[in-house]
């Protein structure tokens, strides 16, 4: 029975496009969509007709917050990518998938992509729509969920050629009944020029202050009209160069200590270095203690490492580099040891991006006009990260040449000349050692080259038949991308460190004695680093094929109210992602360590091992939507000068899922002519992605402090607070996918008004305010619960004599017993593995405020003015975080764990780590025959770092920013000769150069630009 009303949709909405034997309304694009002028766009609330219905020629979109973002507003920006745009709207929420956030570790996105993500709802709770349709994804997941690191998909905002577009809309309200279930947040359409006839060239060329950043543009328009259709084009071409880790202090160093220096309460944390405990300085271990005549060389367990002289020495090996017992203390002095993981690297990477699209259309004789499209987009990144750490430990063999514990002599005879004198425990033949923590400073940097590529075709018919207009389409789009990177091959590795000969790979030589954070100043021979060198590539595509079919007319039968809209439509698609790992990443090349015989999957020695992963499904869908108007103006009805509903339902089958149906209503109530309430309400359901439900087991590298560790240390005072603790364990989280994930469901609603003042003079120009609330309620999102939960659960169970059996140790050690030795806590090992898995958590709401306000002034003698104000406000963001998150904060409440260990986000994530409280963008355009001046401003409010306190727990506040955009452009007309029809723009965005506010790692780089100033002149040319 709970199964009827979604069949019943679903039938109700086939019939009735059965009955009518005709194809579907025009999808919203440029034609027909807006109001015949710009002004009045600005003007008219009620004459967009954008995103949010697909009842061709309806008011319905009057009940709905859009935004219409314009050329001029466009131009105002200074957009040069889809992300400079899509930032520069305050709904849009925090950029977690973005090469510049995180941008020297391996977690960071690679390529040119950066993520769509409304409402700060998560990347994926946005539909991406190009006139009027989807888009594919972009192949390549990524692991940016604050739920832990869940791999998400996203559409790559740079995919859009920002200066193709005619107009950006964006709807800021749930659209499931309309475009499809997964439109939880809202919707954004991108809608490219058509129609063009003639040829328009524009370039650009621009930079950033300070920095190594430049940018430049072409763009290319070509059209022709013909008697019945147009062809049109244009090709959009950008190259930038990287910006450089050194181009500013925030990001010159990971070590920005000196940058909290006068700050009260973070002057001594040391959250703000962010230097690696995986360095050329390295941690060894052999199987039993060794002594040099009766100095023990390594500790109990056989630990020891590597050092400058000054450091402390134990056993010279040459270049003020010295032996010295147990692992290196990365606290202290030992610190100093830490590897400066942004030094030579880059921020952004360099890029190289094109875009082309074609669309016409040709009037047929019979009434019908064909359509289509042709797409493509491609981009080339390069980034440069820091060396390839070791992930894996591995056995170096006795015969090693470079093995100061190695054989007297070797198997040819010759005399050893590295194994230390004395050895009083080392039998002739040597001893294996393993090579436990290390970094390959003199292999080089790592560098990331990917290529990017997207297509799409399209083609379809439209036309009229008995008042309704209809539409059908197929399509069909793809997206690949390849990464490729340099990498060390374990199996390569290993046979290189069973050499005799001095062309053995040489790990014990340390890294740079005058620079112990950076490089490595005696560095193995060229043939050893080249045999062990591999190139690792990633390859990684989605697929979208859709058909279409839609109708709609605006005037089916008719009430007292008015003509009655309707649309209905029915829709498959099929979506496909593959994701192809590297042959030594899936389990076809595995290392089998020749000492131990230990077998791992991944033969790469910074990467986890990744199964190839594969999924698919097939969604069918079918929509009806109702425009009812149920008061007009000519009733006179009191109080309600007209009001209008929009009725809409969609019923969709999920292949992997099953059967979803989702209802809309939405209602604009005009109470005087000028004052408008609109609200709606509707319901939205996101099925998990591909990866998520098809994943095998993978597993990633995750660093935190082993916090038992950590109390060890404070108990003993080898620290005097808890934020000083430097105990990091680097291990393999375990995630798997998990097919039993249930689909993520959402409610929406929001509330209105409009005002358009009628009684203000025309000469003051139109005014019109819009203030919106608004509410999305979210179940069963899919999340895990982390690497950092984990450990700090597996602390507090073993202060209580259990252990968390998800927390994976090593066997304990005669180190680890001397290092918990007057605690009072038992002995514990190092941690291997964390093990985690893809489940629905609890539910999350969302409540805010938008506010509008745009004015219109027009031929006056002082030109015409245009200006607006769009400010969102996040006044609620609440997600539970689990009962077993919940109670480790009852028990950092009750004293159980320390005050200050770090745990996830509990309950409100307003701002903190992003979300800010408030966004508030403005723009004002000023044009005077060939003159025109336009300024954009945007304001970001504070927030705040949960995982970086101050030594009274105080968590650090990330500084509001506000920036501001102008530029001034000229255009010639006729009468100057070849130049006539040309236009130069100088402009400046951030022209007070203002700069990220500080975080712990420099800047945050989901909400701000790593630079300041940027200076462009743009050239356009009309024939």
């Amino acid at each position: 029975m709970k199964m009827q009303p979604k069949y019943a949709l679903m039938a109700g909405a086939a019939s009735a496009v059965l009955l009518m034997s005709a194809g579907g309304a025009l999808a919203q694009n440029a034609t027909g969509q807006v109001s015949p002028t710009q002004d009045d766009q600005a003007a008219q609330v009620e004459d967009i007709v954008v995103v949010g219905s697909q009842i061709r020629g309806a008011s319905t979109t009057a009940a709905l917050p859009v935004t219409v973002v314009t050329q001029e507003e466009i131009l105002a920006t200074g957009a040069v990518s889809g992300d400079d745009l899509l930032r520069s709207i305050p709904q849009m929420g925090d950029v977690l998938f973005s090469s510049a956030n995180n941008p020297q570790t391996s977690n960071a996105a690679r390529g040119d992509v950066n993520s769509v993500n409304l409402r700060s709802l998560g990347v994926g709770n946005t539909l991406v729509l190009l006139n009027g349709r989807r888009i594919v994804a972009h192949p390549t997941s990524q692991g940016t969920s604050d739920t832990g690191t869940v791999p998400v998909l996203s559409y790559n905002s740079n995919a859009i050629p920002v200066s193709g577009l005619e107009r950006l809309e964006v709807l800021l309200d749930g659209a499931a009944a309309i475009y499809g279930a997964d439109a939880v947040a809202g919707v954004v359409n991108t809608v490219l020029q058509e129609d063009f006839d003639g040829l328009e060239m524009k370039a650009q060329y621009g930079g950033a202050e300070g920095t190594h950043r430049r940018e430049f543009t072409l763009g290319l328009f070509a059209g022709k009209d013909f008697s019945r259709g147009n062809i049109s084009g244009f090709l959009d071409y950008s190259d930038r160069t990287a910006q450089r880790s050194e181009d500013m202090d925030y990001t010159a160093t990971d070590d920005r200590r000196g940058l909290f220096a006068d700050v009260p309460g973070y002057e001594t944390s040391t959250d703000t270095d962010g230097r690696s405990s995986y360095t050329a300085w390295a941690n060894f271990q052999t199987p039993f203690r060794v002594r040099q005549g009766t100095t023990n060389l390594t500790s109990t367990a056989g630990a020891f490492h590597n050092q400058p002289s000054d450091f402390g020495c134990t056993a010279p090996i040459g270049g003020d580099v010295c032996l010295a017992s147990g692992n290196i203390g990365y606290s202290g002095a030992g610190r100093e040891l830490r590897y400066d993981g942004a030094r030579d690297t880059t921020v952004s990477p360099d890029v190289e991006r094109l875009n082309l699209f074609v669309s016409g259309h040709y009037d047929m004789d019979n009434g019908v006009t064909a359509f289509g499209e042709l797409g493509y987009y491609t981009a080339n990144t390069q980034n440069i990260q820091p060396p390839t750490i070791l992930l894996n430990q591995l056995w170096i063999p006795a015969s090693n040449y470079w093995n100061p514990f190695g054989p007297v002599a070797f198997a040819d005879g010759s005399l050893n000349p590295n194994r230390l004198p004395g050895l009083a425990n080392v039998p002739a033949q040597g001893t294996d050692v393993k090579l436990v923590r290390y970094r390959f400073n003199d292999v080089g940097r790592q560098v990331v080259d990917v290529e990017n590529s997207q297509s799409r075709i399209l083609g379809g018919l439209r036309g009229e038949w008995r008042g309704f207009d209809w539409e059908s389409a197929l399509l069909y789009s793809e997206a690949e991308a390849t990464d490729t990177s340099n990498a060390i091959n374990l199996t390569a590795l290993q046979a290189s460190l069973a050499l005799s000969t001095p062309d053995a790979y040489n790990p014990f030589s340390g890294g740079c004695v005058d620079d112990t954070s950076f490089g490595d100043c005696t560095p193995s021979s060229q043939t050893a680093i080249d045999a062990i060198s591999t190139d690792l590539t990633r390859v990684s595509k989605t697929t979208l094929a859709l058909w279409d079919f839609k109708l709609s007319r605006p005037d089916v039968f008719t009430l007292p109210g008015g003509p009655v809209g309707m649309a209905v439509g029915v829709e498959a698609r099929k979506e496909t992602q593959r994701d192809d790992r590297d042959e030594d990443l899936d389990g076809t090349n595995v290392f089998v360590d020749a000492i131990s015989g230990e077998t791992s999957i991944s033969n790469i020695a910074a990467v986890s091992s990744n199964p190839d992963t594969y999924g698919e499904r097939e969604v069918y869908s079918a929509y009806v939507e109702f425009a009812v108007p149920v008061v007009s103006p000519e009733m006179n009805v009191p109080l309600v000068h007209s009001l209008d509903l929009q009725i809409a339902g969609r019923f969709e089958h999920y292949s992997d899922f099953g059967d979803v149906a989702k209802p809309k209503i939405a209602m604009a109530w005009d109470i005087v002519e000028g004052v408008r309430v609109r609200g709606s309400y509707s319901e939205g359901f996101r099925a998990p992605n591909l990866e998520q439900t098809n994943a095998a087991q993978y597993a990633r590298l995750s660093t935190n402090n082993d916090y038992i560790r950590c109390e060890a240390d404070l108990r003993l005072g080898r620290i005097a607070n808890f934020n000083e603790c430097s105990q990091p364990s680097s291990a393999s989280l375990l995630v798997s996918g998990n097919p039993e994930l249930q689909p993520e469901e959402s409610t929406n609603q929001s509330i209105g008004l409009v005002f358009q003042p009628w009684f203000i003079p025309q000469q003051y120009g139109d005014f019109t305010f819009t203030i919106d609330r608004w509410k999305i309620e979210q179940e069963k999102i899919v999340g895990l619960l982390g690497a950092q939960s984990n450990v700090v659960l597996d602390y507090l169970n073993l202060l209580q004599g259990t252990t968390n059996e998800n927390v994976n140790r090593a066997p304990v050690t005669a180190d680890d017993v001397a290092f918990f030795e007057g605690t009072g806590i038992d002995p514990v090992g190092q941690i291997v593995s964390i093990e985690d898995q893809f489940v629905n958590l609890l539910p999350q709401t969302v409540e805010g405020l938008d506010i509008g306000i745009q004015w219109r002034l027009r031929g006056t003698p002082w030109g015409s003015f245009r200006a607006s104000l769009n400010a969102a406000r996040l006044m609620e963001f609440n997600r539970s975080p689990g009962p077993l998150v919940e109670s480790l904060f009852e028990a950092r409440e009750a004293g159980l764990i320390n005050e200050n260990t770090p745990l996830p986000i509990s309950e409100t994530l307003l701002a903190r780590n992003g979300r800010p409280e408030w966004r508030v963008s403005g723009s004002f355009t000023w044009s005077q025959g060939p003159w025109q001046v336009g300024a954009f401003t945007q304001y970001v409010s504070a927030v705040t770092e949960t995982g970086f306190l101050s030594t009274d727990g105080d968590a650090w506040e990330v500084e509001s920013q506000l920036t501001g955009n102008l530029y001034g452009q000229y255009e010639f007309e006729d009468g100057y000769g070849f130049a006539s029809g040309t236009t130069v723009r100088l402009g400046a965005r951030n022209i007070t150069d203002e700069q990220p506010p500080l975080a712990s790692s420099g800047y945050l780089g989901s909400l701000y630009r790593p630079y300041g100033r940027y200076w462009y002149v743009n050239v356009s040319k009309t024939f």
